[in-house]
C-alpha cells in the first residue's frame, strides 16, 4: 500500500506532463493554421491557386512524389545488407510514417524500425548498426543542407537571416557530431569513455525531470557498436552516404516541382532560392514538439518563400500541397506496412554470416 502511495503521484505527474505537451502541440498547430497562415495567404486565394493545376502539372507532381517515395529503402540496403527492397521500402514508410505522427519524431521511426527488423529475424547487434547509421547519416543530413543552402544563397549574392542562424547552429552541431563520431571510431578506450559520458549526461538529464531511471554500462555498448560500425562502414560509408543525400534530395524534388507547376512561383523563385528556404524547414521539421513539425514546417516554408519574392497565396499554395504530398502517401502505406509487416520477411533471414554485416 506504501508503495501504491508513493508511486500513484509520480505516475500522476507524467501524466499530467504528457498532457501538456500534447494541449500546448495541439495550441501551436492550432495557432498557425487558424491564425497565421490566414494571415499570410486567405484560403480561397490559395484554393482558386490550386484550382489551376491541370493534368500535365499533376502528373509532374505525381512523379516527383512516386520518385521521392523510391529513394526511401536504398539507405537501409545499404546500411544492412540481406534486407531486399520490398522489405526496406515498407520498413522506411512505416517508420517514417510513425515519427510523422508522433511528437517525439525520429526516435519513435527507429524504435519502430528496430522492432520490425528484430521481428523478421535479423541479428540484435546488426539492427542496432542499422538504425544507428541511418539515424545518425539523416542528422547529418538534415544540418548540412542549411550549410550548403546559405553557401549558395551567398554565391548568388543574396540572404536570408534564419537560414544564416540556422547554416552557423549546423556547422556546430555537424562538427561536435562528426568529431564525436571520429573519436568513438578511433580507438575502443575512447569509445568507452565517450559511453560512459553520455550515460552520466542522461542520468542528470533524468535527474532534473525527476524520472527515477537510470542508465550505465554504455561504455562498453559503444565500444562494441565502434567494432561493428568499422567493419561496415569501411566497406559501405560511399554507398551509404549517397543513398541518404539520395533519399533527402528526393524530397527536395517535390518541393521543387510544386515550385514549378504551382501559381507563378516559378517565375518568382529560383532553384537556389527554393532549395535554401527547403534546407531551412528541414531542422524545423525535425523539432521533436509537434508531429512531423507540423505548423513549424508550413510557418517556415511560407515565410521563406515570401521573403524570396513569392507571391503569399502562392507561397501558402506551394506549402501545404508540399506538405500534402510529402506526408499523406507516406502516412498511407506506413499504415498498409503496419499492417501487413509479418508478411514482408526477408528472403533467406539473413543466414549470411558476420561478412555481410
Amino acid at each position: 500500500m506504501q508503495e501504491d502511495r508513493l508511486e500513484t503521484p509520480r505516475g500522476g505527474w507524467r501524466d499530467r506532463r504528457r498532457l501538456v505537451v500534447a494541449g500546448a502541440a495541439v495550441a501551436v498547430v492550432a495557432f498557425a493554421f487558424a491564425f497565421v497562415l490566414p494571415r499570410i495567404a486567405d484560403y480561397r486565394d490559395v484554393w482558386d491557386v490550386l484550382q489551376t493545376l491541370g493534368w500535365q502539372e499533376a502528373l509532374v507532381l505525381a512523379g516527383a512524389t512516386a520518385i521521392n517515395l523510391v529513394t526511401f529503402p536504398p539507405p537501409w540496403m545499404a546500411a544492412l545488407p540481406g534486407i531486399g527492397f520490398r522489405q526496406a521500402f515498407m520498413l522506411s514508410q512505416a517508420s517514417t510514417a510513425l515519427s510523422l505522427v508522433s511528437p517525439a519524431g525520429a526516435a519513435v521511426g527507429m524504435a519502430g524500425s528496430y522492432s520490425m527488423l528484430r521481428s523478421w529475424g535479423f541479428e540484435r547487434a546488426s539492427v542496432a548498426l542499422a538504425v544507428a547509421v541511418t539515424g545518425i547519416w539523416n542528422q547529418l543530413s538534415n544540418f548540412a543542407f542549411p550549410i550548403v543552402g546559405f553557401a549558395l544563397l551567398t554565391s548568388a549574392k543574396q540572404d536570408h537571416p534564419a537560414l544564416r542562424t540556422t547554416a552557423f547552429v549546423g556547422i556546430v552541431i555537424f562538427i561536435v557530431v562528426v568529431c564525436v563520431f571520429a573519436l568513438a571510431l578511433q580507438s575502443r578506450r575512447r569509445a568507452v569513455a565517450i559511453g560512459d559520458l553520455a550515460a552520466r549526461l542522461v542520468n542528470r538529464v533524468y535527474g532534473l525531470i525527476r524520472l527515477e531511471r537510470r542508465v550505465s554500462g554504455k561504455g562498453e555498448s559503444v565500444a562494441r557498436f565502434r567494432q561493428q560500425a568499422l567493419q561496415l562502414l569501411r566497406r559501405r560509408w560511399h554507398v551509404l552516404t549517397a543513398a541518404t543525400l539520395a533519399g533527402h534530395l528526393g524530397v527536395f524534388l517535390v518541393l521543387l516541382a510544386c515550385v514549378e507547376t504551382v501559381g507563378n512561383t516559378s517565375a518568382q523563385i529560383t532553384w537556389i532560392e527554393a532549395f535554401a528556404a527547403w534546407s531551412l524547414v528541414r531542422v524545423l521539421g525535425a523539432i521533436p514538439f509537434t508531429p512531423g513539425g507540423l505548423g513549424f514546417v508550413e510557418l517556415g516554408l511560407s515565410g521563406a518563400l515570401v521573403a524570396f519574392g513569392a507571391g503569399n497565396a502562392d507561397a501558402v499554395a506551394v506549402t501545404l500541397l508540399y506538405r500534402a504530398l510529402t506526408i499523406v502517401p507516406t502516412l498511407a502505406l506506413g499504415m498498409l506496412a503496419a499492417a501487413t509487416w509479418r508478411t514482408h520477411h526477408p528472403a533467406g533471414r539473413l543466414e549470411r554470416g558476420v561478412d555481410d554485416r
